[in-house]
């Protein structure tokens, strides 16, 4: 049937009414994400994911990377995270598993090797303190290239191991039993 009110009791309704709540202000919030990993292109699997970034400098606001490699960053001529950073970045600074899948070019080693770098915090006398292992030496000189224009003036030592026996020479005949 008919409702009847007096225009009172409507304005007090649509007061009501528009008070968000914050299961409202958080079902919006999610809306807006979805909004921008589908303009973007990005698909996620998983429960309680962080949000994709929209630019680097979220980085240093949400995540206190390095200055140095947010300088580093810019100076490489990165502007705009590509969507596989937009979302990978945020997810390993989690410290969440991840299996990501792009296109070449599209900006994987960096995604994968600005949270490495923040992990690791700072350069430390220990060893080796992370490994990356690469299908094929052009691959493994790539990510090499890149990690060292990325870790500039932080003081991280960056190598590149292709043969054991070069690897024993270079790091001392203990390295292969230390490390």
């Amino acid at each position: 049937g008919i409702m009847w009110m007096s225009s009172l009791e409507a304005k007090i309704k649509d007061a009501k009414d528009k008070k968000p709540t914050a299961e409202k202000l958080e079902r919006l919030r999610r809306e807006k994400i979805n909004r921008f990993r589908n303009q973007h292109k990005i698909n996620v699997q998983g429960t309680d994911l962080p949000d994709p970034i929209a630019t680097f400098e979220q980085l240093q606001k949400e995540y206190k990377i390095h200055p140095k490699i947010m300088e580093n960053i810019q100076a490489a001529g990165f502007q705009v995270p590509t969507p596989i950073q937009m979302q990978a970045i945020p997810v390993m600074l989690h410290g969440r598993e991840l299996l990501a899948s792009a296109p070449t070019g599209s900006g994987k080693t960096l995604a994968f090797c600005i949270p490495l770098l923040t992990h690791l915090k700072q350069p430390m006398n220990k060893g080796f303190r992370a490994l990356i292992i690469s299908p094929t030496r052009e691959l493994a000189s790539q990510t090499h290239r890149e990690l060292v224009k990325l870790a500039e003036g932080t003081g991280f030592r960056i190598h590149m191991i292709h043969k054991a026996a070069e690897a024993a020479k270079k790091f001392g005949p203990k390295s292969s039993k230390k490390f």
